[in-house]
């Protein structure tokens, strides 16, 4: 298509749409990819905007730029104390309570049987501390360089449901080859190490394309088109499904999360509800019972790159790894092959859309991101969901996020209500496919 013929396209539909959802340029935000460099593709000095297509902003709600404090979970006082323990925080989905404990071992303390112990000794005294508890999940870190979830991955990890109680405590630390008869325990192999690639902590907000002018231009087009008529049969990308049909996708980033999947999948299962988790690699090596939770369920799984980096800021030989990575992790997890990729950010180029290709994938974004992220309240962030549910659209929140778990029954039941059905991303893109 030829640069004349996408600004007819443009002047034809460019009335109906406001004037936030066309693409804007601007500087170059520094990346924080670690030493990467911007590939090809990069103009230097110009970072266009792309918003997904004719999204008007929620008139009078808080802008998803201005983030609010986190809401503090509530924690657990475990008796009798562990000096390892960093915290147990709690949430609840309405219908069950989950716990997650955190525990800091110094590295010359480290050996399996005591890493056990300890993980132990954490999920007994916090089912105790708190009977309402239907499940508690443990992470054990090595103290010295701990930097969260998004630092080094941890040295152990379990998830024990109350059913599961007694299996758990009856493992015998001092017989590591029988632990894995548990199956919802994970140990690392290596030693702690930071990621390769520093996660980016930029939240996904507009979709942001790095490349020239006439290149977003034709972008701006191809969002039009889907937004017509769903991605078609020659495309990589999905900017939007079918609008005739009577389905929008439900997709969750950055799965999974040791305290809030459990929680998003016990709602999805009340629901009637199956969707489409965009899981991070390294959250999925060190939570892999999760993923196979997911899958079970009847969820689709999807890449979100192995350390949640932006792909324009990587070298082709980089953006490929990070996807062949992750799918390595994930595939004979959840026995799926991965179909589709969701760039962290919804940032992306010409040559991440290749690399992904390539990869035998296809690039997702959205038509519905409500800001869940930056915490907005549950009314503003329910309002904002129904505000831009659509035929064909794609929903994004975030599996880590409590008010998405409080809020998302409600949204359940009234999309369900309006007409919607909400699927996974392969069952609105599936007569895009025949």
């Amino acid at each position: 298509m030829n640069i004349p013929m996408l600004s007819t396209v443009l002047l034809l539909f460019g009335s109906s749409l406001s004037s936030t959802s066309l693409a804007q340029t601007g500087p170059v935000r520094p990346g924080s990819a670690g030493t990467n460099t911007p590939n090809s593709s990069l103009t230097p000095g110009v970072r266009p905007a792309l918003p997904p297509i004719a999204l008007p902003p929620i008139q009078n709600s808080p802008s998803p730029s201005a983030p609010r404090l986190l809401q503090s979970l509530p924690t657990l006082t475990l008796t009798p104390p562990i000096p390892e323990l960093l915290k147990v925080e709690y949430a609840g989905n309405g219908f069950i309570e989950v716990a997650h404990a955190i525990l800091l071992v110094p590295k010359a303390q480290i050996k399996s049987p005591l890493l056990l112990e300890l993980a132990q000794r954490a999920v007994q005294e916090s089912f105790q501390a708190r009977t309402t508890l239907s499940e508690v999940d443990v992470s054990v870190f090595q103290k010295e360089g701990f930097q969260g979830l998004a630092g080094p991955l941890p040295l152990l990890t379990a998830s024990v449901p109350i059913t599961r109680l007694e299996d758990f405590v009856k493992l015998n630390s001092q017989a590591p080859k029988t632990w894995s008869r548990y199956g919802r325990l994970w140990v690392n192999a290596t030693a702690p190490r930071s990621p390769e690639r520093m996660p980016s902590l930029a939240l996904e907000q507009n979709l942001t394309f790095y490349g020239s002018p006439p290149d977003l231009s034709k972008q701006r087009v191809h969002q039009v088109l889907a937004s017509l008529r769903g991605r078609g049969m020659n495309s990589s990308v999905m900017f939007h499904g079918d609008p005739s049909s009577d389905e929008s996708a439900l997709t969750f980033d950055d799965a999974p999360h040791p305290l809030f999947a459990p929680l998003l999948l016990d709602t999805l299962r009340r629901g009637g509800v199956k969707a489409t988790f965009f899981c991070i690699g390294r959250n999925a090596e060190a939570y892999p019972y999760f993923v196979r939770d997911m899958a079970r369920a009847g969820h689709e799984i999807g890449n979100h790159t192995y350390d949640h980096v932006r792909l324009p800021l990587l070298t082709p030989d980089e953006a490929r790894d990070e996807l062949l990575k992750a799918n390595t992790v994930l595939e004979p997890l959840s026995k799926q092959k991965i179909r589709y990729f969701r760039p962290p950010g919804g940032e992306y180029s010409l040559d991440s859309l290749k690399t992904t290709r390539e990869a035998g994938m296809v690039t997702a974004f959205w038509t519905d991101d409500p800001g869940d992220f930056t915490n907005p309240g549950t009314a503003v962030l329910r309002e904002r969901l129904l505000a831009k549910l659509r035929p064909g659209g794609i929903v994004l929140l975030h599996d880590n996020v409590l008010e998405t778990n409080l809020i998302l029954p409600a949204f359940l039941n009234e999309a369900r209500r309006s007409g919607i059905q909400l699927v996974p991303m392969k069952e609105l893109d599936m007569p895009m496919q025949r």
